[in-house]
């Protein structure tokens, strides 16, 4: 029999301990169907069923309650090997390349990424403004690219949906509002219903084109027939073009510490809520700085995102 592979075991112990295929592709921040795929593929090769699929979740069978028995043993053994590798890699030297959003960049990196550099003083970070997943697969996908285009270790994003072939983990979710010029007495300054909102106030919105990200897709839908007086290309753009009072727009409910000119008068929109994830290529995620960087960052991240309203 092929040896068992200790990924596949651990996307089977996750589905042991969330009782579910979500919960455990959520606990290991990947896509449902890797989940489903790997736990297939196991039981494929043990020759048996592992869990029955009920109503009420994913409930292991005789021989699934010894397989997750012995995959925590290795589950911890590997937190204790991973607890000592990564605490020598403080001597560790080298460039770890992070790409990300402007946005992320302005108001969520920062602190974690200068906290980083202090507990690991001998690796250089440079982080890459770049909107392109892709990047991270060049490596291997594109290898006659290489050189040519720029390359990254680690990608944060914010976004539904992430490549099949990147692994990672989601840090928290992220909520949008509308915005106002605190005072300005043309504009709203309390909770203000969105079809209020978009029929009477002026508007700040994206450029007329954009298509890519959700709040394209929102702002062509809302303001169809709302008056725009501005349009522009990113969020750091719209804060400032908030802060002249010319009209309301849409920001993320992160950016409010370095706004405390603006006033939210709508409440988080359902519709533009949307994750953040740290991102890596299967190739990379076993590389000590790679590892060191997103259990460090990640972890701060995701603390600093559970504190959102």
């Amino acid at each position: 029999m092929t040896p068992l592979d200790w990924e596949t075991l651990r996307h089977a112990l996750a589905v042991g301990n969330a009782g579910s295929i979500g919960g455990a592709a959520r606990a290991l921040g990947v896509n449902h169907t890797t989940v489903l795929r790997r736990l297939d593929a196991l039981e494929q090769q043990l020759g048996t069923r592992l869990f029955e699929r009920q109503r009420s979740g994913y409930q292991p069978t005789e021989a699934g309650l010894v397989l997750l028995e012995q995959a925590r043993h290795m589950a911890t053994r590997a937190d204790e090997v991973e607890r000592q590798v990564l605490g020598r890699d403080r001597e560790l030297t080298g460039a770890l390349r992070v790409t990300t959003a402007f946005v992320l960049m302005d108001h969520l990196l920062p602190q974690p990424l200068a906290d980083f550099a202090r507990a690991y003083p001998g690796i250089e970070v440079e982080v890459i403004e770049n909107a392109f997943l892709a990047d991270l697969s060049s490596r291997s996908a594109h290898p006659q690219q290489h050189g040519t285009r720029q390359e990254a270790d680690v990608a944060l994003r914010l976004s539904r949906h992430v490549a099949d072939y990147l692994v990672g983990r989601e840090l928290g979710m992220t909520q949008c509002r509308i915005y106002a010029l605190r005072g300005a007495a043309d504009l709203p300054q309390q909770v203000t219903r969105l079809d209020v909102l978009t029929r009477e106030a002026p508007w700040v919105a994206f450029e007329r084109g954009a298509s890519a990200r959700v709040y394209d897709h929102w702002m062509r839908e809302h303001l169809a027939r709302a008056h725009v007086r501005v349009r522009v290309d990113i969020f750091n753009a719209m804060a400032s073009m908030l802060r002249t009072g010319i009209g309301v727009g849409v920001l993320p409910t992160f950016m409010e510490h370095k706004h405390p000119e603006l006033v939210a008068v709508s409440e988080p929109i359902p519709e533009l809520a949307q994750p953040v994830w740290m991102l890596t290529h299967p190739d990379l995620r076993r590389t000590a700085r790679v590892r060191a960087f997103m259990q460090f960052v990640g972890d701060a991240l995701a603390q600093r995102l559970a504190r959102e309203p």
